[in-house]
């Protein structure tokens, strides 16, 4: 036993805590991630050329001790806590959830480590409270925007019930939802007539071209389907997206999916009808005729349809097709989002799937209307 470890043994909790976290300086830039099992140190001792702080919290009851006694050492929150699956069973879920949430650890992602897919490990990481379980190796640089995600996902008022680690759920288009989506379109068509009308008007003067864009979309179990808005681009705007795919595209991690930042294709009242969500209007007509729903994953163009096949990215088509939805709420106009992080959100609206659910992605869409970047 080594002079720290003999210091150590010596100490109750409270004073390990003080010795451990005295001996670790903050640097003020740096993020920080509290870790639990060697095994994991192993993975993550490489941090992209020391970006990150590493906290080893060493045990379960220094681990808890660490939580509560936090804010004493440090002025900002860690990034994540990381686990490795050996410590779970030695955990006082009660205790960890506790203090968790009586404290700033509140928005903190936990994730869970295994080496290979245990259903016994992974109830053990729900019970306490995590919101992802790893069963296969996960370079760390692909670590961190899950870690981002999670964040974002609790800062924005998402439980760990709104986790990807829950169940799956099979989607089916219930009567309540439906009707809800028969009355909440017809009666926002009927009301915004006037303004569906002027922007045509405006459309069809400012340039040549039809009023609607009308593209093919995939949608509830890939069902292709007519997808309706205002045309806010130029009329060949189809044939110069190859070349702003390459230069422009805001997703650059895979490219499965496209937006374009700044897009020169905007005419002028495109830009404006954009930016206030006016050219989304249209789609309530997709809504009447069931192709959507007014909340739901967003219907894709074929050719990003056609690059989600697999098990995990298909889950997003077992929902219904949408205006609004989660990552809408949490994402929209932000720079920094990655279609990996859309694609869990999209994944995790399957899941939920409840008329409650729907209103509280209604309620969060309000403030996101109005975009900050054009995009």
């Amino acid at each position: 036993m080594n002079e720290t470890a003999s210091l150590e043994s010596n100490l109750d909790n409270k004073s390990k805590v003080e010795y451990h976290v005295s001996n670790i300086q903050e640097t003020l830039d740096q993020p920080i991630i509290i870790f639990l099992g060697e095994s994991l140190f192993k993975q993550i001792l490489d941090t992209e050329n020391g970006k990150y702080e590493l906290i080893n919290a060493q045990s379960p009851e220094l681990l808890i001790n660490l939580i509560v006694n936090w804010n004493t050492y440090y002025s900002k929150k860690p990034e994540a806590i990381l686990l490795s699956d050996n410590v779970l069973s030695k955990l006082n879920a009660e205790k960890l959830e506790k203090h968790k949430k009586n404290s700033s650890f509140k928005t903190v992602p936990l994730i869970v480590f295994s080496d290979r897919k245990n259903e016994q490990t992974k109830d053990l990481a729900r019970s306490i409270g995590a919101d992802e379980y790893f069963h296969k190796p996960i370079k760390f640089k692909s670590l961190i925007p899950r870690i981002k995600f999670y964040k974002r996902l609790k800062e924005a008022g998402f439980s760990k019930e709104d986790s990807i680690l829950n169940e799956d759920k099979e989607y089916s288009m219930y009567f309540l939802k439906r009707t809800f989506d028969i009355t909440v379109s017809l009666s926002i068509l009927l009301l915004v007539s006037p303004l569906l009308f002027l922007t045509a008007l405006i459309i069809k003067l400012e340039s040549k071209g039809p009023i609607f864009y009308i593209s093919k979309r995939a949608g509830t179990n890939y069902k292709i389907f007519d997808f309706y808005k205002f045309r806010s681009m130029q009329v060949d705007a189809d044939s110069q997206l190859e070349k702003l795919k390459e230069t422009a595209n805001q997703y650059q991690d895979g490219n499965q999916f496209v937006k374009i930042k700044n897009d020169p294709r905007v005419t002028r009242i495109g830009n404006f009808i954009r930016n206030t969500s006016i050219d989304e209007l249209p789609q309530l007509i997709n809504v009447l005729k069931g192709d959507m729903s007014i909340v739901g994953n967003r219907p894709l163009p074929l050719y990003e349809a056609q690059l989600l096949t697999t098990d995990e990215h298909a889950e997003r088509f077992l929902g219904p097709a949408g205006i609004t939805g989660l990552w809408q709420t949490l994402k929209r106009g932000k720079g920094d989002m990655s279609a990996e992080e859309r694609i869990m959100l999209d994944r995790i609206y399957v899941r939920k799937n409840s008329l409650l659910f729907d209103f509280k992605l209604m309620l969060k869409t309000i403030p996101a209307l109005i975009q900050a970047e054009k995009v």
